[in-house]
C-alpha cells in the first residue's frame, strides 16, 4: 500500500494509507538514499510503500520510499556533519518570525530563504505578535515588507493572539502541504491551534531571563487541514544551518543576485572584491538592497569549504 508519513520519532513513523487510516510503522532493513547523509532516511512528507506486520494489529512496515519532489535540509542540531531532512515533497514554506518576544534576525530569514532557493521550495515570510509591536517595530516591518517583496517573496503580517491578518495567510495553505517554521516562541503552536482547536497544541511563554522561546514542538509532524492542504509543524529552531552550499554558488539562491550573475566580468566571482562585478555595481547604484548583500558576505564568511 502507498502512505504519507505523518510524523518521524526517529525509528517509529505514523504513516496514512490513501484511504485515511494512520499505522505505525518501521523501517524494513537500512535505507541508503543516493548522496544524502542524513540523521534521518525518511522524513515527513515521504510517500513510501507499507506492508501490515500482522492482521488486526496497527502497524506496517515501510518497504519503500518513492522518489522526493523536494525537501529541505539542514543542518544537524546534534553535529554540524550531519545533514537532517525536516521535511519532504513541499508546496511551499512559511517562515513565522517575530520583530519582539523573541526577535528574529534578517540572518536567520535569509538562512532560511537560501535553503528554500536550494531546494525548489518557495517562500512566504509572516511576522507575528503584531499587536506587540511599537512604532520601532512597525518601521522594521514595512522596510522588511518593502525589501523581500521586491526580491520576490510575500511578507505578511498577523497577530495570533488578537486573530488578525490570519484570512490571508490561511488561504494561502489551501490545497497546499507547506512547512512552518522558526525560532521557539514566535507563536507556531498557537497559530496551529488556531486552524486545528481540536490539536490542542502545548503552547509556552518566551523565558523572560533570555528573550528567546522555549521548545514545546519535540518532532515533525503533519496535520490535514479541513479546507483540504496540509501543514508540516516543525521543532523550533534557533539556528538554520546551511547544507551541502559552496561559497561559489551562494549567490545563485539570492534572486536578485541571480538575476545579474551573466553580467559579471568573471563566471567564478564571487562579488566581494573581484573586478567588473555586476552584483557591486548594482550594489552601489542602490538596485540592491545593501542589508541581503551584508547577508550574502555573512552567509559566505559562514560556509566551510571542503578540502579534498
Amino acid at each position: 500500500m502507498r502512505a504519507i508519513v505523518y510524523k518521524s520519532t526517529g525509528s517509529w513513523y505514523s504513516v496514512k494509507d490513501e484511504q485515511g487510516n494512520l499505522y505505525n510503522a518501521r523501517i524494513k532493513g537500512v535505507f541508503k538514499i543516493d548522496g544524502i547523509t542524513s540523521t534521518n532516511p525518511i522524513a515527513v512528507g515521504d510517500e513510501v510503500e507499507i506492508e501490515m506486520e500482522s492482521a488486526g494489529e496497527n502497524t506496517a512496515i515501510i518497504t519503500e520510499m518513492h522518489d522526493r519532489r523536494n525537501y529541505i535540509n539542514r543542518q544537524s542540531p546534534r553535529s554540524k556533519h550531519h545533514h537532517h531532512i525536516v521535511a519532504a515533497n513541499l508546496d511551499q514554506s512559511m517562515l513565522i518570525g517575530t520583530l519582539r518576544e523573541p526577535r528574529t534576525s534578517q540572518g536567520f530569514i535569509d538562512r532560511f530563504l537560501v535553503a528554500c532557493e536550494a531546494y525548489h521550495v518557495p517562500a512566504v515570510v509572516v511576522l507575528n505578535k503584531a499587536d506587540v509591536y511599537r512604532k520601532k517595530e512597525m518601521q522594521q516591518y514595512e522596510q522588511w515588507k518593502e525589501m523581500y517583496e521586491d526580491v520576490g517573496y510575500r511578507v505578511l503580517l498577523c497577530s495570533t493572539k488578537e486573530h488578525t491578518g490570519l484570512d490571508e495567510i490561511i488561504a494561502l495553505l489551501q490545497g497546499k502541504t507547506t512547512l512552518l517554521s522558526g525560532h521557539s516562541g514566535v507563536g507556531k503552536s498557537s497559530f496551529i491551534n488556531y486552524l486545528l482547536p481540536h490539536l490542542n497544541l502545548k503552547t509556552q511563554d518566551v523565558s523572560g531571563w533570555s528573550g528567546k522561546g522555549t521548545h514545546t514542538t519535540t518532532f515533525a509532524e503533519m496535520f490535514d487541514l479541513p479546507a483540504g492542504g496540509r501543514i508540516i509543524d516543525t521543532p523550533g529552531v534557533r539556528e538554520f544551518g546551511l547544507v551541502d552550499i559552496s561559497r561559489q554558488e551562494l549567490s545563485h539562491y539570492f534572486p536578485e543576485m541571480r538575476a545579474l550573475l551573466q553580467d559579471c566580468q568573471f563566471n567564478n566571482c564571487l562579488h566581494l572584491e573581484e573586478p567588473g562585478c555586476a552584483i557591486k555595481k548594482a550594489l552601489e547604484e542602490g538596485r540592491i538592497y545593501a542589508e541581503r548583500y551584508f547577508s550574502y558576505c555573512n552567509i559566505f564568511d559562514s560556509i566551510e569549504e571542503k578540502t579534498y
